[in-house]
């Protein structure tokens, strides 16, 4: 039994086994893509109104408030509890999605639901804990596949049931935390980690033959981000007793995790290229969270739920399996990224710009919809890259630092763009003058890009026409 126990610990199959199907039943969620309509329609009986202006911002602050404490809490606690504390938040979640009524329990919702998103970094940091480098590529492409596949069978199954068996919201939201209570209950089987990135650090010998070592095989050059790295001292053996002895305290631990944390964004920022990619990052990003938190409050307007028929689980399968696809294609596009990638920037975004002001101008549902597959296709594409083109200069922790930073900026954008076109207390604007406000948004974004990479262009070609004529003289 104890050598069973032992395989099972140290084989990279059962956690990985055990977090997939996680991920599996958590993105199960056949009744997220009609989440308006089952708020505004008989169950709930809400005003659009309320659920734009009243009810969905409270998601992005609560998101905000709780993304750096729970990245802090989930490193420190070794992954396992912030996935058990996941699960409890979204059957929470869908337990007041079911039984509650009015404004402020819909409020207290979108609160868990905060909490819940806010927690994802525990599912795709916890494999890099408990597997050995020579897995990392497989695992990690088998936690992030389950997801999409689940979200799109999730989205067909949904669109399936209304469409054809007719069963009402409420049931799909029954199904759904029943998918969940399920992932709630394959967390507990999770081995507990022994390390994590920043708190709890193995010695040099294990970092050097973790994920770290395979990311710096990219950038040989890049200097590691903590002191332990550089010790080869302690290579084979573990802290001698008058080494713990000498340890700081937990608090004097977690200051210098903070001070080190802070020295590394300050490096990881210093280098302009990452610099901008990030950039776009931070703003792409807070763009597509606001479009995607209110796509289904401008379908209904479109096209009201309790007069028409109802189409966004098709659109939202489509839209995934798109997004996926095009994340796929990038592995096979051949380019120099360094000169032609802030250009891609400028380009997709401008479409992206364009699927917008196509959305707010037209009255039509099905050009809405296109609109819609066109700008998550776009951003999806934009996405790989610039996660690629960062995580490849970049060491685990660092790149796990500027993953959760960068998100950290785009949430406060997202926060200024709910605060002031949104909620009831800022302009408070209806959904079509929002996708204005948004498409013009992305418009800027694409600007800033392109200008750049006119630049960029022109500078290289100035500095190979000198290095030519500097070759001619000689």
């Amino acid at each position: 039994m104890d050598c069973c126990k032992e395989a099972i610990s140290s084989s990279w199959i059962y956690p990985t086994l055990i977090l997939c199907v996680n991920g599996f039943f958590s993105a199960m969620r056949p009744s997220e893509a009609f989440l308006t309509p089952y708020l505004t329609g008989p169950d709930k009986n809400l005003t659009i109104e309320e659920v734009t202006n009243q009810i969905f911002p409270v998601w992005t602050y609560s998101y905000l408030a709780l993304l750096f404490p729970v990245f802090l809490i989930t490193d420190y606690a070794r992954y396992k509890p912030i996935i058990i504390l996941q699960g409890v938040s979204f059957i929470i979640t869908w337990l007041l999605l079911l039984f509650a009524r009015g404004v402020v329990a819909m409020q207290v919702m979108e609160f868990f639901y905060g909490m819940v998103t806010a927690t994802e970094v525990a599912y795709y940091a916890y494999i890099y804990s408990v597997i050995s480098t020579e897995h990392y590529q497989k695992a990690t492409s088998y936690c992030r596949s389950i997801t999409l596949v689940a979200a799109t069978v999730a989205a067909v199954l949904g669109q399936l049931l209304v469409s054809l068996a007719h069963v009402s919201y409420f049931y799909l939201n029954a199904i759904t935390l029943a998918s969940l209570s399920l992932a709630f209950v394959c967390s507990f089987f999770l081995p507990m980690p022994q390390k994590s990135m920043f708190f709890h650090r193995k010695d040099a010998a294990e970092t050097l033959q973790g994920p770290d070592k395979v990311m710096a095989t990219f950038n040989p050059n890049e200097p590691c981000s903590c002191q332990e790295d550089r010790d080869p001292a302690s290579a084979d053996t573990g802290p001698t007793p008058e080494q713990q002895a000498d340890q700081p305290q937990p608090q004097s631990h977690a200051l210098k995790v903070l001070v080190q944390l802070s020295k590394d964004l300050r490096e990881c920022y210093s280098s302009r290229k990452l610099l901008y990619w990030s950039l776009w990052w931070a703003l792409a990003t807070a763009g597509f969270n606001q479009v995607l938190n209110y796509i289904q409050v401008l379908w209904d307007f479109r096209a009201p739920s309790h007069s028409s028929a109802v189409y966004n689980g098709a659109v939202e399968a489509i839209a995934t399996f798109l997004g996926s696809a095009t994340s796929m294609a990038v592995g096979y596009v051949k380019l120099n990224w360094d000169l032609s990638g802030e250009l891609a920037l400028g380009i997709f975004s401008a479409m992206d710009a364009g699927s917008l002001f196509l959305m707010y101008f037209t009255e039509n549902i099905w050009a809405c919809y296109a609109g819609y597959l066109a700008f998550k296709a776009c951003y999806m594409l934009l996405i790989t890259i610039a996660t690629f083109q960062i995580a490849v200069n970049l060491s685990m922790e660092r790149y796990a630092l500027m993953f959760g930073f960068n998100n950290f900026v785009a949430l406060v954008i997202q926060t200024i763009l709910t605060v002031v076109v949104v909620d009831s207390r800022g302009l408070g604007l209806d959904i079509s003058t929002q996708f204005l406000i948004y498409g013009s948004y992305f418009t800027v974004t694409a600007g800033i890009f392109l200008i750049r990479s006119i630049y960029i262009i022109i500078s290289t070609k100035c500095r190979n026409t000198s290095v030519a004529g500097e070759s001619i003289d000689h």
